[in-house]
């Protein structure tokens, strides 16, 4: 069985979270601290430290970055040594570390703003040199990259400015360095076949930024998070942070609920904040993929004996459209000896209530059943093969891995049937057998 790992990000997540709850779940520190040992950083020593704390009841793992001042490995706490914030606690009143581009106009950093040597900001050229100069393998040398030319595009994007222009006020610091590079390897190290995310708590209210104060989420984090599924919850706080936004979705196949799977590892990595009825701490689920249980699903039923035929088709296309998964016509007999239409509807049992409203506002029903079912539905992919009429796709259906079925899939063939002056069988025979001598 394949492994997998499950970001559980129900209060929200950031670098250091990451890190953290890594740690926790079974990373050996020394590997990690030999990994970003290999980043080449010039005069800036550091070290890093896990300590064990607990949030809202909760036992988890806080990830630390500490400044050498000594020139000597520090231990943790011990003099000699600053502790280093990392960017989810954000002390707003200090100066907010996301990361911002800075154009020339832009004015100087106010007082109060830490500007030591962990807040020395590197360029993107500066910090993919560095990636290339690690110890990272060659995969993770290239998610890193990756991951870092996000952050500028999407920066570049924000600001209308060029991406060679962007200053990464946030990833450039030292602190989010390790914390972006370190997440790599470490998730690099667990060998997950798949990464899948919980939708992301960002929380709400404000924060102050460089450029003044933003809602929740903060332009970068909003930025990254296009497309992602989110929601606000809990105190009016600031939970998601850039880099825990860059690296969820850098990583995450797919969102949703816990996906089937027998757990090995739960790791729990700590943020700063004390809240009051949510432990601050992102949890990451270590497993085995398990096969998948048939999931529910609501079928919905009734029948119409006096509707104008013509409404059935787009009725049709409102139910599609609405996200049904199904929609068929049955003819049946119905009382008094009259012809009639049985209609069927399959839809996750969230779209029931819309599906039910379209279906009394479209026809001439006057009640309609429901229920929730199980069902069962094979992994499904596309292959493309190429044909002397062109390429089509097939559609192949695996269960427990193997395939038990493919097909060609008939809008191609008729597509190049047409275009080539041949029969739609024609195409579809030797899409199979393209399919077949591949297979």
């Amino acid at each position: 069985m394949s492994r997998i790992l499950y970001f559980d990000c129900f209060s929200g997540v950031s670098g250091d979270m990451m890190l953290g709850a890594l740690l926790d779940a079974g990373l050996p520190l020394e590997a990690l601290r030999s990994a970003l040992g290999s980043l080449p950083l010039g005069d800036r020593p550091f070290t890093i430290a896990a300590d064990r704390v607990t949030r809202a009841g909760v036992a988890a793992t806080k990830f630390r970055l500490l400044e050498e001042t000594s020139g000597r490995p520090p231990a943790p706490g011990a003099p000699g040594t600053r502790h280093h914030h990392h960017d989810h606690d954000h002390n707003h009143d200090q100066g907010h570390r996301h990361s911002h581009a800075q154009s020339p106009q832009s004015p100087a950093p106010g007082p109060g703003k830490d500007h030591g040597r962990y807040h020395h900001h590197h360029s993107l050229a500066d910090i993919v040199g560095m990636i290339d100069r690690s110890a990272l393998s060659p995969a993770g040398k290239m998610r890193a990259r990756a991951l870092f030319e996000r952050l500028a595009e999407a920066e570049a994007a924000i600001h209308q400015t060029p991406v060679e222009r962007v200053h990464l006020h946030e990833v450039g610091a030292l602190d989010s360095i390790v914390d972006i590079v370190g997440s790599v390897y470490g998730l690099e190290w667990f060998g997950a076949s798949e990464v899948v995310s919980s939708p992301l708590n960002v929380g709400s209210g404000t924060v102050e930024c460089a450029h003044g104060t933003f809602p929740v989420p903060a332009p970068a984090t909003a930025r990254l998070l296009e497309g992602v599924p989110v929601y606000a919850q809990g105190p009016a706080v600031e939970l998601v942070t850039p880099t825990g936004a860059l690296l969820v979705t850098g990583h995450a196949s797919r969102y949703g609920a816990l996906p089937p799977m027998r757990p090995e590892r739960i790791g729990y990595g700590a943020g700063d904040r004390a809240l009051a009825r949510m432990p601050h701490v992102f949890r990451l689920w270590v497993g085995e993929a398990a096969a998948p249980a048939g999931d529910r699903v609501a079928v919905l039923e009734f029948e119409i004996d006096d509707m104008n035929p013509q409404l059935f088709g787009p009725l049709m296309d409102r139910l599609y459209a609405a996200g049904a998964h199904e929609v068929f016509y049955v003819p049946v007999q119905m009382k008094k000896s009259r012809p009639g239409t049985l209609v069927t509807v399959v839809a996750s049992p969230e779209r029931r209530e819309p599906l039910s409203a379209i279906v009394f506002t479209e026809t001439t029903t006057i009640g309609l059943r429901y229920q929730e079912v199980e069902r069962e539905c094979l992994a499904r992919e596309f292959v493309a093969v190429p044909t002397p009429y062109g390429e089509v796709r097939v559609k192949v259906a695996r269960r427990a891995g193997a395939v038990v079925n493919a097909a060609p899939e008939f809008e191609d063939c008729a597509r190049l049937a047409a275009a080539s002056g041949v029969s739609v069988k024609t195409v579809q025979a030797a899409a199979t057998k393209a399919y077949l001598d591949r297979a």
